[in-house]
């Protein structure tokens, strides 16, 4: 027993010292012509036999020794190893199971550990403006001691991509009732660009700038300009979360916003500071999976006065329930809630800001309009008041005619 074991040692560094003679030749760079090859020694069929899982590895691990810089594949290995594939497969199955085995390549487990690792350590840079935003919800609060407070909420926007006959009726009920409005809601995704989305749009074509620019100019200004002592409350959408995580990346889209708005921090991007805006965002933007992503966005709400809750998905709205609204799905629906302390109540569903003419999907399922919610703080009741808005809209007694050049989405852009 003894003898065969020297004997199968024999082979083995038999063959180790022939590898180590190649190593040698291919690492003193003489040409080929005057130093040809040695020759493998093969080990005899029966030896192979009776190597163990050991003598495989054995093996491998010496090659890989003598020429640490040179990459060990399943051919080279054949090549200069002199045996066969069945000697070590029946062992390890695959030739990357076999070197792991033989210490050459980390273990499955520890491989695992350090994937997770470099997963999480992807991701600080979204922790880091986790941080920075956390602070951006209640900067500009604006309280009022009035009995009955009123919310005017809309949502889904989308930049220029805005109906213009909807913003006009927006912006104009905000001016009329003025003095009874005490907090604007923006429930999500008031920005669209589309260029950080997943519908595909040609890099020519991209407008970020001008699309962020038109949110400040025809949203956000004229909003404050009617409205200086309300407070304005923009809750983070799915949108919107997908902007700050690709400005964490610094994709192209963003390099193009780089060159032209110099100096710019997030704040100033959204508009927050200049338009004295509370941006609520709760999301983690450090979520791995397009599902944890979503799910992080669904944490995105606000509370008001105790007895009405805004979020920008509705099912996730209606599973509080406490009365509300929300935006997103951009048609308009009326959910019954049930709240054995205030009572009865409704979830509003509320119509896009959006134009019902989208190249990406199915638009004309959708519908336009807005609300004012009129929240009693001592009952702990409240009113919807929706205003629908198709080619005509009726709010507090005027009566909006759409114009003509309000039907087509390039005069107003």
């Amino acid at each position: 027993m003894s003898q065969k074991k020297n004997e199968k040692a024999s082979f083995i560094k038999k063959v180790l010292d022939t590898h180590k003679q190649e190593v040698g030749r291919r690492n003193s760079k003489v040409p080929l012509s005057e130093s040809l090859p040695p020759a493998v020694a093969p080990i005899p069929i029966e030896v192979q036999n009776k190597m163990t899982a050991e003598d495989c590895a054995a093996i491998l691990l010496g090659m890989a020794e003598d020429d640490p810089n040179h990459v060990l594949s399943r051919n080279y290995f054949r090549v200069w190893s002199g045996i066969r594939e069945s000697t070590w497969n029946r062992y390890y199955g695959t030739f990357e199971e076999f070197k792991r085995q033989a210490g050459i390549k980390l273990p499955r487990q520890v491989h695992k550990l350090e994937r997770e690792i470099a997963k999480h350590a992807s991701v600080d840079h979204y922790r880091k403006m986790d941080k920075e935003r956390s602070v951006w919800g209640d900067k500009y609060l604006k309280p009022r001691s009035t009995r009955v407070q009123t919310i005017l909420a809309a949502a889904d926007f989308h930049d220029h991509d805005c109906d213009p006959f909807a913003l006009r009726v927006f912006l104009d009920v905000a001016r009329r009732a003025k003095d009874i409005i005490s907090v604007v809601c923006l429930n999500g995704d008031i920005f669209d660009l589309p260029e950080f989305g997943r519908f595909t749009q040609d890099p020519r074509d991209w407008d970020v700038t001008g699309r962020i620019k038109f949110v400040h100019n025809n949203i956000f200004r004229p909003l404050r300009e009617a409205l200086p002592n309300a407070q304005i409350d923009f809750i983070e959408g799915n949108h919107e979360s997908r902007l700050l995580r690709h400005l964490g990346d610094a994709t192209p889209a963003m390099k193009a916003i780089l060159e032209e708005l110099h100096g710019f921090d997030i704040p100033k991007l959204l508009g927050l500071d200049e338009f004295q805006i509370n941006y609520i965002g709760k999301s983690s933007l450090a979520a791995w999976t397009q599902r944890d992503i979503e799910r992080e966005v669904q944490r995105n709400y606000k509370l008001y006065f105790d007895c009405v809750l805004a979020h920008h998905f509705t099912n996730l709205g209606v599973r509080k329930g406490i009365p509300g609204f929300s935006g997103h799905s951009h048609a308009y629906k009326v959910i019954p809630l049930e709240n054995p302390i205030n009572g009865p109540g409704s979830w509003v569903q509320m119509g896009a800001m959006h134009v019902r003419d989208a190249s990406y999907t199915d638009g004309e399922r959708w519908s336009n309009g807005f609300m004012l919610v009129h929240a009693d703080t001592q009952t702990k009741r409240s009113v919807m008041e929706y205003i629908d808005i198709g080619d005509f809209a009726w709010a507090g007694g005027v009566c909006y005619e759409r114009r003509r050049d309000e039907y087509v989405l390039e005069d107003h852009k």
